[in-house]
């Protein structure tokens, strides 16, 4: 049966909403054998896509530093670094789509879905004319070197700049392909695609390189590398949901046509893109005033360790938002509870800090060069917070529909002073380990109990209304 094959359902319930069920798509979000795979293959993929990216990376850098010198290499350092201080730049909107997506019986015909892209695609546009005005306005009076500083090139780092902040905008326009294929199940492929960006960049330097060019643009080269994933993810999802984006995107255009409601999930989105990242990044800063110079370097050199174990139990577990909302969408349970996924994740991340504890001698030697040394008590803080992030996954993907979201956003302002309290604390006493500590109290405080409190309720009320229609069945 081919992917555009469907199913009638025997439900007229559910035939009045969808008319017809996409196959693969209901095979892999609502089977345990399709959910494991797609968690499996999303961190599977992920390991091996990192080492791949990484080794990239370093010849990357040798090249740049070779032939253009360290000054255009801090050029290009900077100007990638702006897309991560827009993390929010879609406004949060991608959870709106993702819920939808995830939600619809087919994606093909659903009408819920295509009213909320044609919402957020309304919206992303504004971002993006919003982004690309910003871009030019700043180029045009040359404000670039007063933001970023002397890292820019005099020659070619204002232009630079605004080409990279114009394709980020662009690249709003189309990115939202990625978050529909993660809701199709395909969570694997958006990694896999991801993966292209940096031999994107290492063709371009090459070619300019051989062509014997200036590398002062190097940077867009990066932008043009993800605008491209996007590019291709979008067309595997146009492909998958015809003609759904299609039709989406015209109506978009007029005004007649309204769309859903989008700012219920969109907003509380964002207010943890905002916030989470705020609170994890300022442990830095925190010891960079509070604690010493080996402090810091102690807790950078862990991070680094243990932040590819993070990363793919972060993808493993976006993979099981469209689990869960499609579960929400049908009426029915998902594959495994809650509560057998966090067991499963507390057990793939145990392995993974313990694998990476026993190696910490060795890779603190191959990245240091014994300079420095890496105690037990934060090598042991380091395994328990990965340990907690990877518990706190499968309860907050449980928790992505509109309520769950503002919930959860209201937790994570709730955690920024409460993380920043105890990194302070701690840091003149413990030292490195300090900020670790206090990060793993805040979350299990703030964000992990909380969830997981509110998972078991929402669980209680479900069985309580299923056992009161069973009695009310039984009566009739």
């Amino acid at each position: 049966m081919t992917a555009a094959e469907t199913i009638h359902p025997r439900s007229d319930a559910a035939s009045e909403e969808s008319p017809d069920i996409d196959v693969d798509v209901a095979r892999r979000l609502g089977t345990r054998r399709g959910m494991l795979a797609s968690v499996g293959g999303s961190a599977i993929a992920r390991l091996t896509v990192m080492p791949l990216s990484a080794l990239l990376g370093i010849v990357v850098t040798r090249l740049i530093l070779d032939n253009y010198g360290e000054a255009t290499y801090a050029q290009y350092t900077l100007l990638v670094g702006i897309a991560a201080l827009l993390p929010f730049a879609d406004l949060g909107l991608s959870a709106a789509i993702l819920n939808a997506a995830s939600a619809a019986g087919n994606p093909r015909t659903d009408p819920n879905f295509r009213g909320v892209l044609v919402s957020c695609i309304r919206l992303l546009a504004c971002c993006a004319l919003i982004l690309l005005t910003v871009a030019v306005g700043i180029y045009a009076f040359g404000y670039w070197d007063a933001l970023l500083g002397d890292g820019l090139s005099l020659d070619s780092g204002a232009l630079a700049a605004t080409l990279c902040l114009a394709i980020l905008a662009l690249n709003l326009l189309v990115s939202f392909g990625q978050r529909i294929l993660i809701a199709l199940g395909l969570n694997t492929l958006v990694v896999l695609l991801g993966a292209l960006q940096t031999p994107i960049v290492l063709l371009v330097l090459w070619l300019t390189i051989s062509a014997g060019a200036g590398g002062g643009y190097i940077a867009v080269a990066s932008y043009a590398g993800t605008f491209l994933v996007s590019v291709i993810a979008f067309i595997v999802a146009v492909r998958r949901t015809s003609p759904t984006i299609g039709i989406a995107i015209r109506q978009s255009f007029s005004p007649r046509v309204r769309g859903e409601r989008v700012l219920n999930v969109a907003w509380p989105m964002l207010v943890q893109m905002i916030a989470l990242p705020i609170a994890m990044s300022s442990d830095r800063l925190v010891l960079s005033h509070l604690g010493s110079l080996d402090d810091l370097t102690e807790y950078s050199l862990t991070m680094q360790m243990f932040g590819p174990a993070l990363g793919v139990l972060t993808t493993a577990g976006m993979s099981l938002w469209p689990v869960f909302a499609r579960a929400r969408a049908t009426g029915t349970a998902t594959p495994f509870s809650p509560h057998a996924m966090a067991g499963m994740f507390a057990a793939l991340a145990l392995i993974g800090g313990t694998l990476i504890v026993s190696l910490s001698g060795w890779l603190a030697e191959l990245a240091s060069g014994g300079r420095i040394h890496l105690g037990w008590p934060i090598l042991v803080a380091g395994a328990i917070f990965i340990v907690v992030q990877a518990v706190k996954q499968p309860y907050g993907m449980a928790l992505t529909d509109p309520r769950g979201l503002a919930f959860q956003a209201v937790c994570a302002l709730v955690l920024l002073p409460v993380n920043l309290g105890l990194t302070i604390s701690l840091t003149p006493s413990l030292g490195a380990p300090g900020p670790l500590i206090g990060s793993i109290v805040a979350v299990v405080i703030c964000q992990l109990a909380p969830n997981m409190i509110l998972v078991r309720q929402r669980a209680r009320r479900a069985a309580l209304v299923d056992e009161t229609r069973e009695t009310g069945v039984r009566h009739q």
